[in-house]
């Protein structure tokens, strides 16, 4: 369905001394360093950019919420579709400051939003079906969700876009995250499920159980990343998914946001492994899981702001740091053209 391929890495070792060379010791910028390397290794050329950033924002509802699992219900999916329409929600708020630009995709929320010029209606139904007693989707429904979510990225990538970030809303979908991961890492539940946006702590045992039940009930359907996707996934993930595959072919770098995108990475790797090297993990979240997804994933994100919102937040608030690895790279000195005294013996 894609063809995803690993990046040229015959320019790897030029890059590394070209950061090498910059007037500064050996690592000293941190994280930036490893950045810069990613992007001149994906870009494969002299000079590297953010080029119209973009932010995909899906959201999607989840047949598990009735069970009450969330601090809201799931009409809250909607309530969030139009405050992001309107320009009010946190993730607005990111992509103005650091000028990046959003997409809003209803995936399939419970109640259908109002038909709005930046709304991108790709439904897949009415939320999906409760995992706790049924798959939450079909395997052709999962494929359409793929495409769907592949013809985002190549709209985007149409625009000149070189960076693509994903985001997500979606209430309960926390608990499709944490199936997720739990079915292909295979885990507990009680590793995986944490608080959410705040769940007390009765409702975190009620989700953990109820997640567990669900791997037990499907266990023999667990038998591939689609068959995972189709028990436990959610309409905005599995678009996710599709998006960032889809990114990774054209060969855009993809900015991962939280604990629900870094799930639909996971997934997404678990299909084609080559796009891990298209990944930059923006943060690491409050749950407890992602850090375990990360770590499986052999992620090193880029911010630890203790964030646990979603929408894309993380991926907008990285895009700065994306643009100074760039400056840096572009047009900081080397030792020779500033004269200054390699600091760490022969660069």
């Amino acid at each position: 369905m894609f063809q995803i391929t690993a990046p040229d890495m015959a320019r790897a070792d030029f890059i590394q001394r070209k950061i090498d060379s910059k007037t500064k010791p050996q690592g000293s910028l941190g994280k930036l360093e490893s950045v810069a390397w990613q992007l001149a290794l994906l870009q494969q050329t002299e000079t590297i950019s953010v080029t119209n950033p973009h932010i995909l924002t899906f959201a999607g509802d989840h047949g598990i919420s009735r069970h009450g699992l969330s601090i809201a219900p799931s009409e809250v999916t909607t309530q969030m579709v139009n405050n992001f329409l309107t320009g009010g929600a946190a993730i607005n708020c990111f992509c103005r400051t650091n000028n990046v630009n959003l997409s809003v995709i209803d995936a399939g929320t419970k109640l259908e939003a109002e038909d709005h010029p930046d709304l991108i209606k790709q439904r897949l139904g009415n939320g999906t079906l409760d995992f706790t007693e049924q798959p939450a989707m079909s395997i052709q429904t999962v494929l359409k969700g793929l495409g769907l979510g592949a013809q985002q990225a190549v709209r985007v990538h149409q625009t000149g876009c070189n960076v693509i970030g994903f985001g997500e809303m979606g209430i309960c979908n926390s608990s499709s995250a944490a199936a997720l991961m739990a079915a292909t890492l295979k885990i507990p539940a009680s590793e995986c499920v944490g608080y959410g946006t705040g769940i007390s702590p009765d409702q975190l045992r009620k989700k953990t159980a109820l997640i567990q039940v669900a791997l037990d009930i499907h266990q023999s359907r667990l038998t591939s990343p689609l068959s995972i996707l189709s028990v436990f996934g959610g309409f905005e993930i599995v678009q996710m998914v599709g998006g960032m595959l889809k990114a990774a072919e054209l060969q855009m770098t993809i900015l991962v946001d939280g604990f629900i995108t870094t799930a639909a990475a996971l997934m997404a790797y678990e299909l084609y492994p080559e796009v891990l090297h298209y990944f930059i993990f923006c943060h690491q979240s409050e749950e407890q899981g992602h850090r375990l997804m990360l770590e499986h994933l052999k992620a090193d994100p880029i911010l630890h702001l203790d964030l646990r919102l979603g929408e894309g937040t993380g991926a907008a608030l990285a895009v700065p740091l994306l643009r100074a690895a760039c400056e840096f790279y572009n047009t900081m000195a080397t030792f020779d053209q500033a004269g200054v005294e390699p600091v760490n013996g022969d660069t």
